[in-house]
């Protein structure tokens, strides 16, 4: 598993998203769950939650104590142990939300099959990774390594450590926006290209033609944005004050 995990690591980038199309094209949506509208409804908005939940717990990480997880030419690297911040709280805070974000597209997609498949492959392949960097970092951190994951759990959130972990620490909306903004563009486009998917899957030729153009405007509004926080941030927009 730390081999594997050393290999998705390097090429996660590329391959998670192509496994996620893949997924869809062999897995069409369902219509409706369970032929109920209010339920499938339900669901939906179930979705957009866990969506929502897992920017919301990224963007506290980023606020608080940003780590690099790009390692170092796409090989695991770390130079310092961080422990403050949402790391306190959790090993893997930004995995976690990875994970959420990733539950709430499967779930919005609505394949019974594809949100069982795709949950737990993504899973395993993130549980991959976490060894192949738990394995770097004791070798590079040791004993400190060993205290800190006897301290914080891997997966769960133990929110009773928040308060000491980011005592002192202000949060950084600034750093979320110019770290993060790319998340949010990703999960926004997943979301949107999801229902257009759905719509076009299970809905008669020419019926939404309204309704996909609303939701291809609103991808193409998405596009620009990011273009825009992405120039921004080549300026210099969002890098941290220099202490005088």
């Amino acid at each position: 598993m730390i081999a594997i995990g050393n290999f998705l690591f390097r090429f996660r980038n590329q391959l998670f998203p192509a496994i996620i199309v893949v997924l869809f094209l062999l897995m069409p949506p369902p219509a409706l769950v369970l032929d109920n509208p209010l339920l499938t409804l339900a669901k939906d908005a179930v979705a957009i939650l866990v969506i929502l939940a897992g920017l919301a717990l990224r963007a506290t990480v980023v606020g608080y104590q940003y780590i690099q997880r790009g390692g170092l030419r796409k090989k695991v690297y770390a130079k310092d142990l961080v422990t403050e911040g949402m790391f306190g709280v959790c090993r893997n805070p930004l995995y976690v939300g990875n994970m959420l974000l990733y539950c709430g597209v499967f779930l919005l997609h609505g394949n019974p099959l594809l949100i069982v498949i795709g949950i737990g492959l993504f899973a395993f392949m993130y549980q991959c990774i976490v060894y192949a960097e738990e394995a770097f970092l004791l070798r590079t951190f040791g004993e400190a390594y060993q205290a800190y994951c006897r301290d914080v759990p891997r997966w769960a959130l133990r929110l009773s450590n928040f308060s000491k972990s980011t005592e002192g620490m202000a949060f950084n909306i600034r750093r979320v926006v110019g770290k993060d903004y790319s998340t949010v563009s990703a999960a926004m486009i997943a979301v949107l290209a999801t229902e257009m998917y759905k719509l076009a899957t299970y809905e008669p030729s020419g019926r939404n033609v309204g309704v996909l153009a609303v939701l291809g405007g609103a991808m193409a509004l998405v596009g620009i944005a990011t273009a825009v926080i992405s120039y921004k941030k080549r300026r210099g927009a969002f890098r941290d004050p220099v202490a005088s």
